[in-house]
């Protein structure tokens, strides 16, 4: 595996980002592992590897770059009260849609110009916070993003959010995947429902799942709520997407 951090031009800075992909063969095709609440950690970076080790070229970056770089939290992050978690939160509520839709753009941009980057269709998934984002950056930019896939996204149905997915249905092109846990307040049944209906209303390419019996944050291996058999279904449902959509 060959892999690095280094740091993507944007409109408002330097953004931090580790990059993995195979050490033979290539070109491959790019896709944008997208962080949740927590920021980045190891685990994220171990996640990003396992898709690497299928086949891609993978960009996982820091969405809080624009806060500084220590924007690193400890192994309590998660302690609602704790330090760590007031630190993430007073960033996390500062995040907004659009923003993130300019560093996609810019992550668009920096692999067009690598060589072990296949040129043409990408694909982007995001958990938790960055469900939205995969899910917008579908729609922002459909004739790029081919597959988008959304992990336990939270609020998916935004009246006050700029891009929220439920607006922007009708503008994808590429297929979308959106699985939904039956335990999460951060997107609760009757939201999952009122989406499922916007979503075959739109005529929207892909499908959404509901993960029984499971909590938010199934496919973390470090987190309290981990659930092997979900989180295996997730990566098969999502490496099987990004092999229909981009090889």
């Amino acid at each position: 595996m060959q892999e690095q951090t280094l740091d993507i031009a944007t409109k408002d800075g330097a953004m931090e980002t580790f990059v993995c992909y195979p050490e033979r063969g290539g070109p491959y095709p790019a896709v944008f592992l997208l962080m949740d609440a927590p920021g980045i950690r190891e685990e994220l970076r171990d996640m990003a590897r396992r898709l690497g080790t299928a086949g891609y070229y993978v960009l996982l970056p820091n969405l809080y770059y624009r806060a500084g770089r220590d924007t690193i939290y400890g192994p309590d992050v998660l302690q609602h009260g704790s330090a760590e978690h007031t630190r993430m939160r007073s960033v996390r509520t500062k995040m907004t849609i659009p923003p993130v839709m300019d560093d996609i753009a810019a992550m668009l941009a920096f692999v067009d110009g690598q060589a072990a980057a296949k040129r043409g269709p990408v694909g982007a998934h995001g958990y938790c916070m960055s469900g939205p984002y995969a899910l917008a950056a579908a729609a922002r930019y459909p004739d790029r993003v081919a597959a988008a896939a959304s992990f336990y996204g939270t609020w998916l149905v935004n009246n006050e959010a700029e891009e929220s997915p439920h607006r922007t249905l009708g503008k994808v092109k590429g297929e979308l995947y959106i699985a939904c846990a039956e335990h999460d307040e951060l997107a609760p049944l009757p939201m999952v429902e009122e989406l499922r209906g916007l979503f075959s209303a739109a005529g929207s390419p892909g499908e959404i799942e509901l993960y029984p019996t499971v909590h938010h944050g199934f496919a973390f291996p470090q987190r309290w709520c981990y659930d092997k058999p979900a989180a295996e279904r997730h990566w098969e449902r999502l490496i099987a997407l990004y092999r229909r959509r981009l090889g």
